[in-house]
């Protein structure tokens, strides 16, 4: 409803956004950055994930969300990384990142990929921060390490995490109108982008236009429409009960953080999260939606660094 109610908002907001990007393409979120590609894949399938690093320490590995990038964290970073070595990577077939065209977008096949950076890296004593989409590659990733390399994992933080079978509203953003009968965008991707952020935002008035830039670029390409659509096709694991189960398994200490205006993933789910997480602690935040890190920077900063402390 509020969707259609703001159709006009939409539209004006992606003309801006164009506008934007020929006049002042720092406002427009297309700043420069210091990141590099880090080659995870083979001779067989090629892959270069996106990888933004600063900071000494404890490594912490940031996992963005659907339809974002390291971006997100542009708020986070310079503070985290005043005693941590941070890097916050876009996943497969986001930003920055390869966007083969194959089918593996799914939730454990980001896992798998990312498990590959952390052995190429070589890091240990790692943190997890994941959030959304991100949080679930997260607890899969962390299930993983567990199983596979005990003790490289030192602590995990979810934000607005998925973790349960639920609806996702934001999945109904990449069907009609936004899609003709061949798959292919019929809008601009800020009217997307925008109208995405808008659903996941308590108060939609912090949106910037750098933001919807930002995401709306890969979205230009393709490959990086496709491959938004593979994730969201995929975004909830066909083992997700043998998953769940296992929850319990993860040990490390776990923070989790949630708006109490979540409307995507409502904060019921992040409670229950809390249960089955035997070592966690749950920050519920408020006067903010489904970003935290974007929309209450500072409030979400808080108990992470306290946390990481």
């Amino acid at each position: 409803m509020r969707l259609t109610q703001n159709i006009c908002l939409l539209a004006t907001v992606a003309l801006l956004a164009l506008v934007l990007t020929c006049v002042d393409p720092i406002l427009a979120g297309d700043n420069k950055t210091t990141g590099y590609h880090v080659d995870v894949g083979t001779r067989q399938a090629p892959l270069r994930l996106w990888v933004e690093e600063s900071g000494q320490g404890d490594p912490v590995l940031m996992i963005h969300g659907l339809g974002a990038s390291s971006y997100t964290w542009r708020y986070l970073i310079s503070d985290l990384a005043l005693g941590h070595r941070i890097i916050a990577v876009d996943l497969k077939g986001a930003g920055k990142s390869d966007k083969p065209l194959d089918e593996a977008y799914g939730i454990l096949d980001q896992a798998a990929v990312l498990k590959t950076l952390v052995d190429i890296k070589g890091l240990s004593n790692l943190t997890l921060i994941g959030h959304s989409m991100g949080g679930g590659v997260a607890l899969a990733l962390a299930l993983d390490l567990n199983r596979t390399n005990p003790r490289m994992l030192k602590r995990l933080v979810l934000i607005s995490s998925v973790a349960y079978r639920q609806r996702l509203p934001f999945i109904g953003f990449l069907k009609k109108p936004f899609l003709g009968s061949d798959g292919a965008f019929t809008l601009p991707p800020e009217i997307l982008v925008y109208s995405g952020l808008y659903a996941s935002f308590y108060a939609p008035r912090k949106i910037s236009f750098g933001a919807v830039r930002a995401y709306a670029l890969p979205l230009h390409d393709p490959a990086g429409q496709r491959a938004l659509l593979k994730m969201a096709n995929q975004i909830i694991p066909p083992n997700l009960h043998a998953l769940v189960s296992r929850y319990r398994t993860i040990r490390e200490p776990a923070l989790l953080i949630w708006c109490a205006e979540d409307e995507v993933i409502p904060l019921s789910l992040g409670r229950k999260l809390a249960r089955d997480l035997p070592q966690s602690h749950l920050e519920v935040l408020k006067d903010c939606g489904h970003i935290p890190q974007e929309e209450v920077p500072q409030q979400t900063l808080a108990p992470i660094s306290m946390f990481l402390n």
